[in-house]
């Protein structure tokens, strides 16, 4: 059984170059999409109008980028943020190719860095970078962010 402590990573867990596959994939719906693209106010026909995206260079609707993006960071959880005390920023988040209706997307995120908090012995900043992929292993989506993680004992080095 998963517990709180269980969940998530101290700062010390953490190496720069490490590469992390994130699991399960999760599979995009219609509905999904719909839903969001409702939820956010995103009216372009792009995302909810088969006939209009049918002449498009796609020729079918794209999944829109904020939820490709909220799924990919949602699927980092567990491995990356899961003990965070806050997501610092997010940076260069770049949609490198579509997502339809019924892509299974992945992610995988690398280690970038890691310092010790300057003004806190008992956190880290955590800086990585994540990949969305698709069930072709095609890149979707690429974003960095720095989190800032407990460290196991204050004080610990790096």
């Amino acid at each position: 059984m998963a517990t709180r402590e269980s969940f998530g990573r101290y700062f010390e867990d953490f190496a720069p170059g490490e590469v992390i596959e994130h699991w399960p994939g999760r599979t995009v719906t219609e509905t999904d999409n719909l839903y969001f693209s409702l939820l956010t106010m995103n009216q372009h026909p792009l995302h909810i109008d088969a006939a209009y995206a049918e002449d498009t260079q796609f020729g079918q609707r794209l999944v829109v980028g904020p939820l490709v993006f909220s799924v990919v960071v949602g699927m980092t959880v567990a491995d990356i943020s899961g003990k965070a005390i806050a997501n610092l920023a997010y940076e260069s988040v770049v949609h490198d190719g579509p997502t339809f209706h019924g892509d299974t997307l992945y992610a995988r995120t690398t280690v970038l860095d890691k310092r010790a908090s300057r003004s806190r012995p008992d956190r880290g900043v955590v800086q990585v970078e994540t990949q969305g992929l698709n069930q072709r292993g095609e890149v979707v989506l690429t974003f960095r962010r720095s989190v800032l993680v407990p460290r196991r004992t204050a004080g610990e080095g790096a």
